[in-house]
């Protein structure tokens, strides 16, 4: 039976017990109401321990989180001021790992926390802004708790039938919102080189920010784009709008685009509501190599904070700093680089830190994200580097080609002693 709980007066110490672990939705699907309430409560209930992918809605702070101890794949959106006061405790894993994780209890969850739609006549919630991992969540936890927000839009795909909920907590409040990010010529420059490689009828995998965003705005002369991805933000509605993506070439789930994870306002969350264009599925899916391979012209766009002249991939941390995280980079990138007719994209500006620092390197500051054995095409400002089957002294030349032209003497003498090796 279900217990309806009043936001106000809702006592988490009835439901948890001391030394539980907590799973909560993610990103723009974040049940903020239940976080607040563990904020407030959770010193009283005690050693208490929760995990969320990423956040957006700054609720996560270390004077605020100082009652529980606060994990998470990466250091995504407002997670980077966890973990930069050396309170987010860090797990390695792909995004789609993390459903199986809680599944064998190797990610314990005695606790769920979603956020979902009211039910529909036959009582199914819709986990509405997000697909991922929820599911398995509410599979393992001894209690699942679920803000019932009527600001959440009803979604087609993964769904939450009221009986599975043991606490509901209907609340009124706008889901988080990602604002579109302000786009720099140099963004656009980034998408420029990486819109070449996108086709009529190719299929898109990107997440969201600032060159994602420059680049669809680069597509609306493209025809029948098909929809693949981990997460999607406003962006999309401007290219089905225009006509631009229709799904209608795809070889699977023809006419639909699939997501796992919609970060964005308002426009984007009205447009999603029950609407047929739309499945919001689980990292099973989404993520799946199975499912990938049947996907042909499969473009992926995703992001880095350097690369190395070999092709090394880092998206995770600079030095002494966690800024990122695995997510579904590598699931996608090998999906691109094998898919007939696809690319596998890494994206990212040549410089940092106002152009005093290369994220074209010599040798990564941090670990390998993706392997160079994965990677396919790396774009910056200067151009796109090709780099799949071609050699390590090759790869390092193309690599130096698209750096800032200020740090590409250094990198030459790098460059000159891989080719001088072989290796």
């Amino acid at each position: 039976m279900t217990i309806v709980a009043d936001a106000a007066g809702l006592d988490l110490g009835r439901f948890l017990r001391r030394g539980d672990h907590i799973v909560m939705g993610q990103a723009c699907g974040e049940p903020t109401t239940l976080v607040e309430a563990l904020i407030a409560q959770g010193a009283g209930i005690g050693d208490l321990s929760a995990f969320i992918a990423t956040s957006f809605s700054g609720l996560f702070t270390p004077e605020t989180a100082d009652s529980f101890a606060l994990s998470s794949m990466g250091a995504i959106g407002a997670l980077r001021t966890m973990a930069r006061a050396n309170r987010l405790a860090v797990i390695p894993a792909h995004v789609s790992q993390i459903a199986p994780m809680i599944a064998g209890d190797i990610l314990r969850c005695d606790v769920a926390f979603v956020q979902v739609s009211p039910a529909d006549a036959e009582g199914n919630h819709s986990f509405g802004l997000i697909g991922d991992y929820g599911q398995a969540a509410v599979a393992k936890a001894r209690v699942v708790i679920a803000e019932v927000n009527d600001r959440v839009p009803f979604t087609p795909g993964e769904m939450l039938h009221a009986s599975r909920i043991h606490v509901a907590v209907p609340v009124s409040r706008p889901p988080v919102e990602v604002a579109p990010a302000r786009i720099t010529p140099t963004d656009e420059a980034i998408a420029a080189h990486a819109a070449a490689y996108i086709g009529d009828g190719a299929v898109l995998q990107t997440g969201v920010g600032a060159v994602p965003d420059a680049l669809l705005r680069l597509l609306l002369d493209r025809r029948d784009l098909g929809v693949h991805s981990g997460m999607l933000g406003d962006g999309l509605v401007d290219l089905v709008e225009a006509g631009v993506v229709t799904n209608a070439r795809k070889a699977i789930d023809t006419g639909v685009s699939i997501n796992g994870a919609l970060i964005g306002t308002e426009r984007l969350y009205r447009w999603a509501d029950r609407n047929p264009a739309i499945r919001m599925c689980a990292t099973g899916y989404t993520h799946d190599a199975a499912v990938l391979t049947r996907l042909d012209r499969l473009v992926t766009i995703n992001s880095a904070l350097e690369v190395d002249l070999t092709g090394q991939v880092n998206a995770e941390q600079s030095g002494s700093v966690y800024l990122g995280g695995t997510g579904g980079q590598v699931d996608f990138v090998r999906a691109g680089a094998r898919s007939i007719g696809g690319h596998a994209i890494i994206a990212l500006s040549a410089t940092a830190k106002g152009g005093t620092l290369s994220k074209i390197v010599p040798a990564l500051s941090g670990p390998v994200t993706t392997a160079r054995s994965d990677v396919d095409v790396i774009v910056t400002e200067y151009g796109a580097a090709e780099l799949k089957g071609q050699p390590l002294a090759e790869r390092a030349r193309r690599m130096v080609a698209i750096a800032h032209p200020d740090f590409r003497d250094e990198l030459d003498r790098t460059a000159f002693d891989i080719a001088r090796r072989g290796f």
